[in-house]
């Protein structure tokens, strides 16, 4: 282990792959010596925010947990790797702004059409029929990130190469061996 932590922040819509993708990358991470934790945001909201809703600021406060805990375990050497919608950017940019160690912002963009085809929870088919109410990218806003580090096309490219070029970026950046 090299000791060095840093923050992966996944963001997109529900079924966009962040969770997939999360996996993916740490397993990857972990096979190259490095100390990973996952943050996904359905966990996350069950032990850590359980009782928060769907409101900007239950979301908020959301993220904020997911950011204390993803800095927390960055500042010890830790890979944090959080998987959550975060769909406020202000919210984003505030994580990053808490981040002690790099952060590495990762945009899992995949339109409202791939993600309602994909509906792996049936979310998307409740917000339409109106029992989800609040719900991302159908009735309350996603906001992209004007600048992430790196962007993945999931409805465009495969989950192989959506981790390759993520894998490529961090050891780029030198936060991960190039091997």
């Amino acid at each position: 282990m090299n000791g060095r932590g840093f923050v992966l922040w996944f963001t997109g819509l529900s079924g966009a792959g962040k969770s997939t993708l999360a996996e993916r990358v740490g397993t990857e991470l972990r096979r190259r010596g490095l100390a990973v934790e996952i943050l996904d945001g359905d966990e996350v909201r069950e032990n850590l925010s359980k009782g928060l809703g769907f409101s900007k600021e239950d979301r908020d406060t959301n993220v904020r947990r997911i950011a204390f805990v993803a800095n927390l375990l960055a500042k010890h050497g830790v890979v944090a790797i959080t998987a959550a919608i975060s769909p406020y950017r202000a919210i984003r940019d505030e994580a990053r702004a808490l981040a002690s160690a790099p952060f590495v912002e990762i945009h899992v963009d995949a339109s409202l059409a791939v993600v309602e085809k994909r509906d792996i929870k049936g979310l998307y088919a409740k917000a339409r029929a109106r029992l989800v109410p609040n719900m991302t990218g159908v009735d309350d806003p996603y906001e992209a990130p004007l600048a992430p580090e790196v962007v993945v096309r999931t409805g465009d490219e495969t989950i192989d190469q959506s981790v390759d070029r993520i894998v490529a970026y961090l050891a780029s950046r030198g936060l991960t061996s190039s091997v």
